[in-house]
């Protein structure tokens, strides 16, 4: 049995989480595994990670197979299923897949970063088919909340997987594809051994409204607006952004784009030819000289970035470019989860100047990219599959999907998580092993895990501070001058207002002067000593410890 053939699939991010996809699919006996990996995507930094910029999925487990991985296919290009590539594809230099869009963003993310890694890109679309070792790799159209997304069907000796991506099913999007209900059938009547299925709304009931439905609303909007609109929405959204063109349109005005990543992304759209039909936009030194309401504005910043253009115009610090009472802004997308606090705060900037607030609570001015309950069940009636995997989702998500697809009578629904192995084929689908799997963190121009990067220590300081100190001993260990002492992120006073440095001092003093002569040769001990008794001075004065570093030089 040991050196019979397997199919494994083996999930390295987003499978217990939304964001971070990448996904590993293997083929052979477990000593001589080929391998093939589906999207290299990041996450974001929290509050708990200080100065962290990115999170990437850890592949210490690719260092050990790295000869037996053969080809990446990125199934579309939002951050999350291929913002890693550039910091990760370097180590592993394989062949990479994707479509004429996302190979266009990646070349544009990386002279925008300054980015050594030129990595060479394969054009695989919708319709094409691709061997890859013991795979052979079809894409299906599908549609999202960006160009030229896809699902993947992957057969092997031993059955074939569909790995739907992300996807939903609209039927007036204002950017195609749609989703291709004939090509998933025909795959359904072929045979589907697996399907590993987009979670993220896997707890919202029905069917999502259509992007024809939102363009509808944001006209509405913009027709009834007296002043200015702006409308803020995901930049890699260009469905949603010829929507709001268009809108504009029709309703007189003159449209103006503000942030890079919105201006990086129209223009590969417009390479590629998807902003055809679409009046010129307006220049951001014109803006000044066109009437309140013959202008719509679209900018980043849907989720409180407070660097994006939208925080700027909150905060009244664009050159050009200002709002005021009686204009409108539009939030045509949904709150990614940890933003909430961000985006309050921005918005009430914004009331504060007399602007009025539109958010998908008001209004249809929004719709997600991920299908629903009904839409899930539609997929499972297409592929007819024997086995489904729920993928790209937190665990709420994934277990919603496990039900449902359990009431829509798939009898095998294994639980996976980041770092299962799951063998599909041969025999019963069941978690065989696990491989090594985490996260690791890029902090300025450096890559590396929690420890390397000292995201520890850096949290600790952001809540106590640190001191250092520095004392000096001449030949009879006597003190030489006054000890340094430099505390940094303390109070300047305790509650009986004294000064907390010279509380410290005093403690640093009393340390040295406390150990007779003869015993502050071993200089390590008085060092630790004067550490503990101002860590003890700090906590009696403030209630805190803080990180104490102490340098003791004999002369």
């Amino acid at each position: 049995m040991a050196n019979q053939e397997e199919l494994v699939f083996l999930p390295l991010g987003g499978v217990g989480e939304i964001g971070m996809n990448l996904a590993l699919y293997g083929y052979g006996t477990p000593e001589k595994r080929q391998w093939i990996m589906v999207d290299c995507g990041v996450t974001f930094p929290g509050p708990e990670l200080p100065g962290v910029d990115l999170v990437l999925p850890d592949i210490r487990f690719l260092a050990s197979q790295r000869s037996h991985l053969k080809a990446m296919i990125i199934t579309h290009a939002h951050e999350d299923h291929y913002g890693a590539m550039n910091d990760l594809w370097p180590g592993l230099n394989v062949p990479v897949y994707a479509s004429p869009f996302t190979a266009g963003m990646l070349e544009a993310k990386r002279n925008y970063e300054g980015s050594r890694a030129e990595i060479p890109v394969t054009i695989f679309k919708a319709g094409d088919r691709i061997n890859i070792g013991p795979f052979e790799i079809e894409a299906i159209g599908v549609n999202h909340s960006i160009p030229e997304p896809m699902s993947l069907v992957i057969r092997t000796p031993l059955g074939n997987v569909v790995h739907t991506g992300d996807w939903k099913i609209d039927h007036a999007p204002s950017l195609g594809p749609f989703t291709d209900e004939a090509r998933f059938r025909k795959i359904g009547d072929e045979g589907v051994l697996a399907l590993m299925c987009d979670s993220t709304n896997s707890m919202r009931e029905g069917v999502s409204p259509s992007e024809e439905e939102v363009s509808e609303g944001l006209r509405q909007i913009i027709e009834a607006a007296e002043g200015r609109v702006a409308i803020t929405t995901f930049s890699s959204n260009v469905g949603r952004i010829r929507s709001i063109a268009q809108a504009a349109d029709a309703a007189g005005r003159e449209v103006l784009l503000l942030g890079s990543s919105l201006k990086r992304v129209v223009g590969v759209a417009r390479d590629i030819g998807i902003m055809e039909g679409l009046k010129p936009f307006i220049a951001e030194d014109e803006y000044g000289y066109i009437p309140r309401d013959k202008i719509v504005v679209i900018l980043t910043g849907s989720q409180g970035e407070p660097r994006a253009a939208l925080a700027k115009i909150a905060r009244d610090e664009m050159r050009h470019v200002a709002l005021t009472s009686g204009d409108t802004v539009v939030f045509s997308s949904r709150t990614i989860p940890g933003n909430e606090k961000a985006i309050i705060e921005i918005k009430n900037g914004l009331i504060e100047q007399g602007i009025k607030i539109v958010t998908d609570s008001d209004a249809l001015v929004h719709v997600s990219g991920h299908p629903r309950r009904s839409e899930l069940v539609q997929m499972y009636e297409w592929t007819r599959p024997q086995i489904l995997v729920p993928v790209h989702g937190e665990a709420a998500h994934l277990t919603a999907q496990a039900e449902l697809g359990a009431s829509a009578g798939i009898k095998t629904i294994p639980r996976v998580r980041n770092g299962d192995i799951l063998r599909l084929a041969p025999g019963p689908a069941e978690v065989i092993g696990e491989a090594p799997h985490g996260r690791i963190f890029k902090d300025g121009k450096l890559i590396g895990d929690f420890e390397e990067m000292g995201i520890g220590d850096r949290r600790k300081l952001s809540f106590v501070g640190h001191v250092s100190v520095n004392v000096l001993l001449d030949t009879r260990y006597d003190f030489v001058t006054d000890p340094d002492l430099i505390a940094f992120g303390l109070p300047e006073f305790d509650d009986e207002g004294e000064d907390m440095e010279d509380t410290l001092y005093d403690a640093v003093l009393g340390a040295v002067e406390s150990i007779p002569r003869a015993r502050r040769k071993d200089l390590d001990m008085v060092r630790e000593a004067i550490r503990r008794a101002v860590r003890s001075a700090a906590n009696e004065a403030w209630g805190k410890k803080p990180i104490v570093t102490v340098f003791v030089t004999r002369l």
